[in-house]
């Protein structure tokens, strides 16, 4: 039998997009907050924030990040869309 192995300069092949894989990935950490520090809930709350096409769950994790994140609301604007929100 013949098995492939994983080697860390080799990249592993993917069937989705990397992006799509992360923004699931921080759902899924947004949708249990209780299990995780604080630390990654912020972290993913960005993600969340800079990756979302839908308004209702970026206001949710903007709301989230307000909870969390002690900086002025402006900061975390700055963090979230450090461009300014230009693509």
């Amino acid at each position: 039998m013949t098995f492939l192995l994983s080697h860390p300069l080799v990249p592993v092949p993917t069937t989705g997009d990397w992006m799509t894989d992360r923004l699931t990935e921080a759902r899924g950490v947004l949708a249990d907050t209780t299990q995780h520090p604080d630390s990654l809930v912020i972290l993913a709350a960005r993600v969340v924030v800079g990756q979302t096409g839908d308004a209702s769950e970026c206001a949710d994790a903007i709301d989230l990040l307000r909870l969390l994140d002690r900086r002025p609301l402006h900061a975390i604007a700055a963090a979230a869309f450090p461009k300014g929100g230009v693509a």
